[in-house]
This record gives C-alpha cells, structure tokens and sequence, in this order.
C-alpha cells in the first residue's frame, strides 16, 4: 500500500497558500522589528528583545535539518527500486537504452539552459544580493570552504563514488557513493527470481514509500520554517534582497520557459517528426495537473491518459512514464543548477568553469534521485550545496518563491517525460497520426 503522495490541508488551506500567509506574516513581522529599530539587527536585538532571531533561527535550522535528516534514506532507496524496476523490465534492453538516452539528453539541455541564464543574468549579485549575504550564518568560514573546488576536486569525487565503508559514506552523505551503491544492489536485486527478489522488492518499495510520507510530513512544517527563516532575513537585512529574489525568480522562469518552449519541441520536430502544437494539445490535462500538484508521482495517471490520446502505445507508456517519473526531472535539474549557482554568487563567490561542470554533473545526478513529489528539489539542493562548499542554510534564501516554482518546474518535468514517450515511440516505428500527421498537413 502506497503512503499520501498530498499534503494535508490545515484548517481546509491548501499548503501553497500556508506558505503564502507565512510569507506575509514574515514580511510583517520584519517590517514591525525594521520600523522599531531602522539602525539594524543590533538595534533590534535592543527594542523587540535579543530572543526574537535566536528563535527564528532555532526553528529555521530544525526544518533544514529535518531536510538533511532524509536526504540519505530517500535517495537510497529511490535509486535501488528505480534501477530495480527499469532493469527487470523485459524491454529494457532496447527500449530501455533509448529512454536512458533521450532522458539524459533533455537533461543536459535543461541544465545547460539554467547555467547559461544564470551566468548572464547573475540574479546574486544585483542590488540587494549583499543584504542577502549578511544573513547568511558564517559566510567567512564559508568562502574558505569553497576555495579550491572545481574540477580537479571533481576527480576526487569521482574516485570516492565506490567507498570502502557504506555506512561512512552514508553518514557522509557522499552523493555519488549513495548513487553507485543503491545503482547496483537494485540491479543485482532485479536479477534474483523467487521469494528473495519478492522480499528485498518489497522492503525497499516500503523504505521509498515511508520515506516518501516523511517527507511529505516535514513539509507539513514548510510554513513555520518558511516563516522563520524568511522572517529572519527580513529582520536582519530588511527589504533589500526582495529585489535579488525577484531576479532569481524571473532566471528559473526563462530558463524553464526556454526548455519547454525550446528545447523541446525541437526535439519533437527534428527528432521524433512530431508536431509540437498538436502534440502539447494532447498534454495539456497532463501539464496542467503538473502545475497544480507540483508532483509527477500523483500526475502519472493523467500523464498515461494523454499519451494514450495522442496515440502512443501502451507498450511504450507503461516504461517509459513510470520510469521518467521516478529518474527524469528536467525542470527540478535545472532549478537545482540556478539555486546553487545563485547562492555562490550571494556569497560572492566566483565559480569557475570546472566547479560549474561539478554542480552540473550533481544536478543532473540528483535529479535522478529524487522523488516525485512537492518540494523534493528541496532535497536534493541540500546535498549539493555542502559538496561544493556552501552553507546549507542558505536554501533559506529562496524558500519564498519555491512554491510557484516548484509547480512550473513540474509541469517542465512531465513536459519532459511525455516527449521523451514520443520520440521513444517514433524510434520504436510508431506511427502516432493523430499528432505526426498534422506536420504534412
């Protein structure tokens, strides 16, 4: 039995719009302590109570590490039963090369969109970025961390991906350890037969699944943590980083609208002779569904309808959509790519070429890792940022346009699955008329 994929409405309120009221109440809460002592935190400190920012900071650094808490287990057991799932599929062989290839491609594409968009715009270091600095928690320590960092470091990475102790590579949080390990217990898992595979099968689904409602009940606290840590910003750097913010927020917004309106359909065009306008017609109860949800795990069913309508077969759709919901996140890579980016560009930190090449190697491999559910991008950033010397408290610095984020990138993500299905279609020798049809028409 599979746990809620839903996050429980409180008083009827769906959990966007607690984010959104925290949101509000952090503003007034920083516009109050800002009017009361103008000269600074300092000042603040004085007037309202030297409490009142240890307390935010208390309850904004138990939701953060409620974050880290999961991050082992989830990842774990998403790459096991995924790997599991994919290699003991019958078609795996042939048509499971091709989804790996056309996933990893849009993949790529993705995140090179996001880094381009983020290196040009460089949302960190507009007005507002420094105020954003300064409530970060030990940024000096933090900039010595990341020196030195880049690709030569990646080689290092690289040769701790097969680790001699498991559980102190797990304790660690060594990401491509984790990866590696659970890619190959869940291949060699796939090929017992009998009660063996039937049981370790079972285990790991539940281990997924209960980490899965974990998750979901930690973000049952993303309006308290929200407004702590967006409310501890406020009352420490005032208004100002609302303008690097909403520079960020347009970034993600381009760089997603690029992929999706970009990226591919071109790939549908060229690659798989589809028609992209009839096709996307197709996906729009998918898209919106996305949108709405932020998750293409409680998607999936409306996702497998409107390949359906546009004529793919089910022998196509019932590997192709289910795996792309577990291992293809075009929108979440990317995300994770700007956010990380971002930070070190608040934090004043100039990446080079080779720690770019990192975070994009990272990004690309989280999102394979994560869940299909609200905010699991959240996750999966908080593995990365420290492997590249970043404070992971600075995730707090977007938690307030996450949210809508969250639901765009999403409907990218399943955007992104259902191409793939086409073009898996066509290179399978699909015909699908109703939407390839409509290209000569």
């Amino acid at each position: 039995m599979e746990g809620s994929r839903e996050i429980p409405k409180l008083f009827g309120i769906a959990l966007h719009w607690q984010i959104a009221i925290a949101l509000l109440l952090a503003a007034l809460v920083g516009g109050i302590v800002q009017m009361a002592a103008p000269d600074g935190v300092e000042a603040s400190a004085t007037a309202l109570g030297s409490g009142l920012v240890a307390t935010l900071d208390f309850i904004g650094g138990l939701f953060v590490n409620a974050l880290k808490m999961i991050v082992v287990p989830i990842i774990l057991a998403s790459i096991i039963v995924g790997v599991a799932n994919m290699a003991g599929q019958d078609a795996f062989g042939r048509v499971g090369g091709k989804t790996l290839g056309f996933y990893v491609i849009t993949g790529i594409f993705a995140i090179f969109t996001g880094l381009i968009a983020v290196n040009l715009i460089s949302p960190g270091t507009v007005e507002g970025a420094q105020a954003m600095r300064n409530a970060l928690p030990d940024a000096t320590a933090q900039l010595a961390r990341a020196e030195g960092r880049g690709f030569g470091d990646l080689v290092g990475i690289i040769s701790r991906a097969i680790p001699p102790n498991i559980i102190e590579a797990a304790a660690e949080t060594q990401l491509l350890a984790l990866i590696f390990v659970g890619a190959v217990f869940g291949y060699f898992m796939s090929r017992l037969t009998g009660k063996a595979r039937e049981t370790l099968q079972s285990f790991w689904e539940g281990v997924q699944e209960v980490t899965i409602m974990i998750t979901m009940w930690i973000m049952r606290f993303a309006p308290l943590g929200v407004f702590a840590l967006v409310g501890e910003t406020f009352i420490v750097s005032g208004f100002a980083p609302l303008v690097a913010l909403g520079v960020f927020f347009i970034t993600v917004l381009l760089a997603l609208a690029i992929h999706f309106f970009g990226w591919l359909p071109l790939l549908l065009r060229f690659v798989g002779r589809v028609n992209p306008l009839a096709y996307y017609r197709k996906l729009l109860p998918a898209q919106l569904t996305a949108f709405s949800t932020a998750s293409s795990s409680a998607t999936l069913p409306v996702t497998l309808n409107s390949a359906a309508d546009a004529g793919v077969p089910r022998r196509v759709t019932g590997f192709v959509l289910p795996l792309g919901a577990t291992v293809n996140m075009d929108g979440t890579a990317l995300y994770e790519c700007v956010v990380v980016i971002f930070i070190a560009q608040v934090m004043g930190i100039d990446l080079t070429i080779g720690q770019q090449l990192l975070v994009l190697l990272l990004a690309l491999l989280t999102s394979i890792g994560v869940a299909g559910i609200p905010a699991a991008s959240l996750v999966a950033i908080v593995l990365i940022l420290p492997v590249v010397g970043l404070p992971v408290e600075a995730i707090g610095l977007v938690l307030a346009v996450d949210r809508i984020l969250d639901m765009c990138r999403t409907a990218v993500n399943v955007t992104g699955d259902l191409t793939v299905t086409a073009l898996v279609a066509r290179a399978e020798g699909e015909e699908l008329p109703e939407v390839a049809a409509a290209q000569t028409g």
